[in-house]
């Protein structure tokens, strides 16, 4: 995989965990009662509205955003990009789990885009873990600069 597009699902990510958190965090309310936004609505089907766990789950998402902006910035750091991917999987594929057990109490529609949005945030995580062809890898190390050098990431 190009690092472009290792940014590009790390973005994804981050843009995905900024718009979540900083709703859920800002105006928790708003958030339950209009989640995902764009006129649906998926939380109060789920149980009461409860302003403590919905700021905790805006921190949660804005710390997550947070980790997902380091990566996209050192994207070409492998562990750095796979401890991002472990620590979204760990949250999609268990969030994935919840919500299709769940299922039932939605709409046909709703159903449809649950499952569809929730599986794509999976597949981008999984396809972030992998590896770069070795040609490019081989370009790549060409054009590092040697150690010493005052250009590189910092």
């Amino acid at each position: 995989m190009s690092i472009k597009l290792r940014r590009a699902l790390l973005a994804v990510l981050a843009f995905v965990a900024t718009y979540t958190g900083g709703w859920a965090y800002f105006a928790p309310e708003n958030w339950y009662a209009n989640f995902p936004g764009f006129g649906l609505s998926w939380l109060p089907q789920l149980g009461p509205y409860n302003m403590h766990l919905a700021m905790d789950d805006g921190a949660m998402f804005l710390a997550m955003a947070v980790l997902s902006l380091f990566a996209v910035r050192y994207a070409h750091n492998m562990p750095v990009v796979q401890i991002t991917a472990c620590t979204w999987l760990v949250f999609n594929v268990l969030h994935f789990t919840f919500h299709m057990r769940h299922l039932s109490v939605y709409n046909t529609m709703d159903k449809i885009l649950n499952v569809v949005a929730l599986s794509l945030l999976v597949l981008i995580t999984v396809a972030l873990f992998a590896r770069r062809p070795e040609g490019e890898v081989m370009r790549e190390e060409s054009r590092k600069p040697s150690v010493g050098s005052t250009s590189g990431d910092r």
